[in-house]
């Protein structure tokens, strides 16, 4: 049993290690869609919208369109929050003694990031089409332009990031459902040897 693994991790109650944390697969991929996050939210915040000397208003630099910027922004937000949320519940996830409840984190982890991959791609597909409509004029001295590239290039980044992560979610999951021979809870192991050490009850 000290080789039980429930859903991609062991036993609760191990201790944390950050080096062998990091070096996950799952680790990896869940921090570069949080950084393609920032990097896109940044552009699009920063240097997306702009306006010509005779005008005394801002547009999006998208075709003029405030929904493309406002898109970029918004789901570059949510994105960042929904990383780290799930980041965190990486690192606290041995934790979790339950098998039925570390089943519903995989769950959700595979569900959320389908659709944020599925988020990215109409959003990369958004983007790119109102960059391509964008008129010359409307972008004087190429001034944000190379921000409007990069945020359409991290969306399509973004787009496999997040099916490699759900992929390796599934691949978990699938793990977790191979090798779980119970189901319900497992005892904590230091709980374990408090009963083991517990002297028997009399009748």
């Amino acid at each position: 049993m000290d080789g039980f693994q429930a859903y991609g991790a062991g036993k609760a109650g191990g201790v944390f290690d950050p080096q062998t944390f990091f070096r996950q697969p799952q680790t990896i991929v869940r921090v570069l869609c949080w950084l393609f996050s920032i990097v896109i939210l940044g552009c699009v915040a920063n240097e997306g919208y702009t306006n010509r000397p005779e005008d005394f208003q801002e547009f999006c630099i998208f075709n003029r369109n405030q929904n493309a910027c406002s898109y970029a922004i918004s789901m570059g937000t949510l994105c960042f929050l929904c990383s780290t949320a799930f980041l965190a519940l990486d690192v606290y996830f041995p934790q979790i003694s339950g098998v039925k409840d570390r089943k519903k984190a995989v769950m959700a982890d595979i569900g959320v990031s389908a659709l944020w991959s599925l988020v990215w791609f109409v959003g990369f597909c958004f983007l790119a089409n109102q960059w391509q409509v964008s008129q010359i004029e409307d972008i004087p001295l190429n001034e944000g332009a190379a921000a409007a590239r990069a945020s359409i290039i991290f969306s399509f980044f973004s787009v496999f990031t997040w099916a490699v992560q759900c992929l390796l979610a599934v691949y978990t999951f699938k793990l977790g459902a191979d090798s779980v021979t119970f189901s319900g809870e497992y005892i904590d192991p230091n709980q374990q040897e408090a009963l083991e050490e517990a002297p028997p009850t009399e009748a």
